[in-house]
């Protein structure tokens, strides 16, 4: 008797992680996730809030890409003229000039009535001309008139 005992004590534990439970933990919430993303993303009807943020003071003159209400687009480089321009104009000439001036403010105004898909389009070209950052330009709040 003694001897079964003897051989049950001489036995080495084991030093490792049971990593089976965790793999199976990892894979349920690996379904949940995948079940309820798109649930996420999901359009909802939003009211923006108006601003009263201060405008940004920059020393350099911005470029300026324009949408009018027919979504017509209309550049503006520095203190320059407003020129009409279609897209591929505008990524070449954008580009050009930020690959000289990398630091220059990039705009874009859009008239309000205009449908927000050319503001997007505006958008996106202006990132294939190479520009990191762009400005969306607006009016500030207006006060209401006192009586």
């Amino acid at each position: 008797m003694q001897h079964s005992y003897r051989n049950r004590k001489r036995r080495k534990l084991k030093a490792e992680i049971n990593v089976v439970p965790y793999i199976d933990v990892m894979l349920v919430l690996m379904i949940i996730f995948m079940v309820t993303a798109p649930l996420m993303n999901l359009g909802v009807d939003i009211q923006l809030p108006q601003s009263t943020a201060t405008a940004i003071q920059n020393e350099k003159e911005p470029v300026v890409v324009s949408v009018d209400q027919d979504g017509r687009w209309f550049l503006t480089i520095g203190a320059g003229t407003r020129e009409a321009i279609d897209e591929d104009v505008l990524v070449n000439k954008v580009s050009a000039f930020v690959r000289q001036n990398p630091q220059v403010p990039v705009m874009i105004g859009g008239d309000e009535r205009v449908d927000y898909g050319q503001i997007y389009r505006a958008m996106a070209a202006l990132q294939r001309a190479g520009v990191p950052k762009v400005g969306l330009m607006s009016q500030p709040v207006q006060a209401p008139a006192k009586r």
